[in-house]
């Protein structure tokens, strides 16, 4: 009797342990066996893309990052994903993003030990390869001549995570003639257009086409 109950106890503890490992960040997006092709440059941090608390296959294509209620200018950014051919919806395709706060800091808040900090996100275009999501406007670098930026990374099924060129905004003041003219275009034009609607948040729109641009991409 006494065994049974032991191995009860074991049983019941050992479920809660993986229980409880399975509601660790990443821990269902590591990249597994079917990314064997690897394309991009090299991509410093894209490996925080595995970091999303939700596993990719539970990802919405609308994200809210932290603090879009308190921001002073609030972002809504969306647009269509398509693949190489520039013309079909691209369906299932992760992007991870993170940028600075109304400071140009990265920032730290509570408990998030994450390598961005916390003003990150993530989501998976919808069927439409339709994605959506709210943040807050970043400032640039305090002292730097860098454009205020999001950063983007995107994972297709079978490839490595690659970067595409970051979202900038076109009334940015170092979005001037020289950084127009040596933008790489990846994923297709990352400069983005603010329009205040009427419920007081800026809209902008861009479409991303898979691979455009990217080196060793196949």
């Amino acid at each position: 009797m006494k065994i049974i109950i032991s191995l009860t106890a074991f049983l019941i503890f050992t479920n809660f342990v993986c229980g409880q490992n399975d509601n660790k960040p990443g821990n269902d997006n590591k990249p597994g066996k079917e990314s064997t092709i690897t394309v991009g440059d090299g991509c410093e941090g894209c490996e925080a893309i595995y970091e999303s608390p939700v596993p990719f296959e539970e990802l919405s294509h609308i994200d809210t990052l932290p603090d879009f209620d308190a921001a002073a200018t609030k972002l809504e950014i969306s647009g269509v994903i398509y693949g190489p051919d520039g013309t079909t919806p691209a369906a299932g395709i992760v992007m991870y993003m993170y940028h600075t706060d109304q400071n140009g800091y990265y920032t730290k808040k509570g408990n998030d030990n994450g390598r961005h900090r916390y003003l990150r996100g993530w989501l998976k275009t919808n069927d439409k390869g339709e994605y959506k999501f709210y943040t807050l406007r970043p400032a640039p670098y305090p002292n730097s001549t860098i454009a205020a930026h999001i950063h983007p990374t995107i994972k297709e099924p079978g490839k490595t995570e690659y970067r595409i060129d970051d979202f900038v905004f076109d009334d940015d003041k170092y979005v001037n003639e020289s950084y127009r003219k040596n933008a790489g275009n990846r994923g297709g034009n990352g400069i983005i257009t603010l329009t205040k609607n009427e419920n007081g948040v800026y809209t902008a729109k861009r479409d991303i086409i898979l691979g455009k641009n990217i080196p060793n991409y196949k």
